[in-house]
């Protein structure tokens, strides 16, 4: 499996990308992949950095990180479907955390995404604090 750094030319895809993680995560956001490019580009204007993962030329998932954290948040991390329960999730963030060259990382995990939960627990990950929120 390749790692590489997204650039701007990678904005399409990484919106695209962001919007099936944003349906598979059955989270809230609402942005087309119009609203998702340019938030994307906001991330990588600022202290973010997006990466591919690839084999083949086959794009098999991306992580966004910010990095102007330590230690270094992983807010995005998203295997594609057609590449899931295949290995290719434990490959790609192995291959992550060797690209940082950091053996510590931080994650939020929406509670009710149990096989990602399931997942992150699997690599290592332990719990450090409940996230919650009000809305009325």
């Amino acid at each position: 499996m390749k790692i590489k750094t997204c650039s701007e030319t990678d904005l399409e895809l990484l919106a695209e990308l962001n919007r099936q993680l944003i349906e598979d995560e059955k989270h809230d956001n609402k942005m087309d992949t119009v609203q998702l490019k340019e938030r994307m580009k906001n991330f990588l204007d600022g202290d973010y950095q997006a990466y591919l993962f690839s084999e083949d030329e086959d794009v098999k998932g991306y992580a966004l990180i910010h990095h102007g954290r330590s230690p270094l948040y992983v807010r995005h991390f998203f295997v594609c479907r057609h590449c899931r329960r295949q290995g290719y999730g434990q490959a790609a963030f192995r291959k992550l955390l060797n690209f940082l060259e950091t053996d510590r990382l931080d994650i939020e995990v929406i509670y009710w995404n149990e096989r990602a939960y399931a997942f992150w627990k699997s690599l290592g990950f332990r719990e450090r604090s409940i996230y919650m929120r009000l809305e009325r």
